[in-house]
């Protein structure tokens, strides 16, 4: 039951998410919105994740109350994304958006501070859970791309609705971190995310961010531009996903091994490797091959990051924990990575936009590791 009741949210949650995240931009396209108007969604989208994030997460710690925040985030996702279809105005769209982005914002930190407060002693196994979300992805997704091609592109909002609300039945059973203190206060938030140690952890988390940003977004603009075919494209998706699901599994070996500080330099060193890869050896079976790299990128942050996260707060905050990484990873470093790297694509091309990208994920790797070393910082630990 704690393993398999939280794999469930994660294969639909995502299944769901297959059906929305890659053709936002296509309906906003569909809407005759000029280029300015589709990137300042685009862009505000994760400004408002990194505000959404925190203060819903923030919220359930301090209230206790984070199934009733959970459902009621969902359930505003799943009213707002059946809205979309209907509307034809810029002001419109981008009002829902932003409310989109907000309700949506806390649903997965949530969701992990409740899968690691229930695997307990077996929290190095969140990887093998995790891969529900993998899974979901991989299946629903050719099946949410037929729906879409045959009734319409409304069922991307329509099918993502559909399988939220099974998400949301799925999110009543979870279970949280009981609460040690009557009431946190704003000197334990402090004395707990002020610590170098912690500050590290959020600057590597806004880092990796960048770089999964130039990843997520520009990938296919820069096959593109290499004359590479729409077809190899979705085949770079498949291979990507494919590499995810080895990784996943064996992530609490590699957690044992490494620790969870030490998986995070790891991931963000072969993220780096990955983009300065892609700036060298920029031909078709080059990138197709290095997305198998996409395992021990992102979800081996990820895994790391949850767990890093999990560790070193208090009971009643693991859920502002984990909204604090999602914040500076989704919220402050996607919106960073997709500005700076909109605009070195257009002005230098992608071969140099990952060149640069992949040197700065580097050094700056090398710069917090070795202050980390010399600061000779014991790890946070909880001190609920």
């Amino acid at each position: 039951m704690k393993k398999n009741l939280p794999f469930t949210f994660y294969l639909l949650y995502f299944a769901a998410g297959s059906f929305t995240f890659p053709f936002i931009i296509l309906y906003l396209q569909g809407l005759k919105f000029s280029g300015p108007q589709i990137g300042f969604i685009a862009g505000l989208i994760p400004l408002v994740s990194l505000v959404g994030a925190t203060f819903w997460t923030r919220l359930a710690d301090l209230q206790h109350r984070h199934k009733l925040v959970m459902s009621i985030t969902i359930l505003g996702a799943i009213i707002l994304s059946i809205t979309f279809p209907f509307l034809k105005a810029f002001i419109l769209v981008l009002i829902v958006s932003v409310l989109y982005a907000l309700f949506t914002s806390p649903i997965i930190s949530l969701a992990d501070s409740a899968t690691m407060s229930m695997l307990a002693s077996e929290k190095a196994l969140y990887g093998r859970v995790r891969l529900g979300g993998t899974i979901g992805w991989g299946l629903m997704a050719p099946v949410a791309g037929l729906i879409i091609q045959s009734f319409g592109i409304q069922w991307a909002f329509w099918g993502y609705a559909l399988i939220m609300v099974l998400v949301l039945i799925i999110s009543q059973k979870f279970s949280f971190p009981l609460r040690t203190k009557k009431n946190p206060i704003k000197g334990d938030f402090r004395q707990t995310f002020a610590n170098r140690r912690w500050l590290f952890f959020l600057i590597l988390a806004f880092v990796a961010g960048v770089g999964f940003a130039s990843m997520n977004t520009y990938l296919f603009p820069y096959m593109e531009e290499l004359g590479i075919s729409r077809l190899m494209m979705t085949v770079a998706l498949t291979i990507s996903s494919i590499g995810e699901l080895p990784v996943l599994f064996f992530t609490n070996r590699l957690l044992k091994r490494f620790g969870a500080f030490g998986l995070l330099g790891l991931s963000m060193a072969l993220t780096g490797v990955r983009l300065l890869l892609y700036a060298g050896l920029n031909f078709t079976a080059g990138i197709l091959l290095f997305q198998l790299f996409n395992g021990m990128t992102f979800p081996l942050f990820w895994v790391a990051g949850v767990s890093y996260a999990d560790e070193n707060s208090p009971t009643e905050m693991k859920a502002t924990a984990q909204g604090l990484m999602g914040s500076m990873t989704f919220g402050f470093g996607a919106a960073t990575g997709g500005l700076v790297g909109g605009l070195m694509l257009g002005s230098i091309g992608g071969r140099w936009m990952y060149l640069i990208f992949g040197c700065v994920v580097l050094v700056s790797l090398g710069i917090i590791f070795l202050l980390a070393r010399v600061n000779r910082l014991p790890q946070v630990r909880s001190v609920s």
